[in-house]
């Protein structure tokens, strides 16, 4: 399957023509624009290659769905805990490819620490690997991070190996209604920093976010928990000191992911966890600028997301383009005008454009996907 991948990717350096790279192709209205006259797609390269559980790794092809991994890491009594936006439909390597994390980052870190291996297929057609198949492997130049939020500009990637964990014997989602004063919510959020919890995931949402998943439309702090019996319970008692529980669902984070239909507007605004109030108070001004705007934030990473529904307008854009000092802004679905005006390139730094040449020397991997090279 591999060789397959090969084949096309040496065909098109040979003719020069550049390829964009898909799996499940629910990334290709990003609005980045991509220079490329051929696709390639890894979405039929899926299926399991290899599964231990007593070393609870498992190696997957690229083009293998979220669900699929869930469905068969199950059946062992274990979870690859990572629910990125969107819907579990997904495939694992334009997962890995955009970095994509969800509310489970909170408790089990980014994506890309739950990757051990990787195995790709550079620019010049070169069958390339990093890690392992073990969570213990030799140290060096981490190449799984690299390739992990490279979005296919620097390899095809054909195969991962990932990290899984036993599943909880029991889950349980709560939620607990959050000032909407500034001053109230930072010490609201810094006394649950402070709880004796260890939540799987901590995220505050807006009142559209709050009615989007079910919940009383108002600021609400969405919680999932998850162990034996006896530590759920003890982490549920220490919330009560905070308010009222309201009783949720699992579906209720399903329902969070999900994308809404029609065009929109996507970006983050990421920063130290201890400046999220003042970074949602923020962001919520640039959210009034578009009717039902959906907010949501990683408590414990310190990221809002924001969803607009419609262009809030240049006024806001040249407001967005000049952030906060202390925080780094990534667009996640706008339109080409946003993208050249707020990120007209990731990748216009020495280091990146060297890399690029490196591992794609004829830059035929979705060019473009990051800005231009040069």
């Amino acid at each position: 399957m591999t060789a397959a991948i090969q084949d096309a990717v040496r065909e098109a350096g040979e003719l020069r023509a550049p390829l964009r790279i898909v799996a499940g192709e629910s990334w290709l209205d990003a609005g980045r624009p991509v220079k490329a006259n051929r696709v390639l797609s890894v979405g039929d390269l899926s299926g399991i290659v290899d599964y231990v559980p007593s070393d609870l790794t498992i190696t997957v092809r690229a083009g293998t769905r979220l669900s699929e991994i869930e469905r068969a890491t199950r059946e062992n009594g274990q979870w690859f805990p990572v629910n990125p936006f969107g819907t579990s439909e997904a495939t694992i390597g334009a997962s890995v490819a955009t970095a994509s994390s969800g509310p489970l980052s909170h408790g089990f870190g980014a994506i890309r620490d739950l990757v051990l291996g990787f195995e790709a297929v550079t620019g010049d057609a070169k069958v390339i690997r990093g890690g392992g198949r073990v969570v213990k492997n030799v140290a060096g130049f981490d190449l799984v991070r690299l390739m992990t939020g490279s979005w296919g500009t620097l390899g095809v990637i054909t195969e991962l190996t990932l990290r899984l964990y036993g599943l909880p014997y029991n889950r349980r989602t709560v939620a607990i209604e959050a000032p909407t004063d500034a001053r109230k919510l930072a010490e609201r959020l810094r006394a649950l920093r402070d709880a004796p919890v260890i939540p799987f995931a901590l995220e505050l949402l807006n009142a559209t976010a709050a009615r989007k998943v079910g919940l009383p439309p108002r600021q609400i702090i969405l919680v999932e928990l998850g162990g034996n019996n006896a530590a759920v319970d003890s982490q549920i008692d220490a919330l009560k000191n905070f308010g009222t529980l309201i009783d949720g669902s699992a579906e209720m984070w399903d329902a969070l992911r999900k994308p809404e239909a029609g065009e929109q507007i996507v970006f983050r605004v990421s920063g130290l966890p201890a400046l999220l109030p003042e970074r949602w108070e923020r962001t919520s001004r640039v959210a009034l600028s578009s009717e039902n705007a959906t907010m949501h934030a990683s408590i414990g990473r310190g990221t809002v997301r924001c969803i607009l529904t419609s262009d809030p307008g240049v006024a806001v854009l040249d407001q967005l383009s000049a952030p906060d000092a202390n925080d780094t802004l990534i667009l996640e679905r706008a339109p080409a005008t946003w993208w050249t005006k707020i990120s007209p390139s990731a990748v216009d730094n020495r280091v990146s454009q060297n890399l690029k040449r490196g591992f794609d020397p004829l830059g035929i991997l979705n060019p473009g996907i990051l800005g231009p090279v040069n």
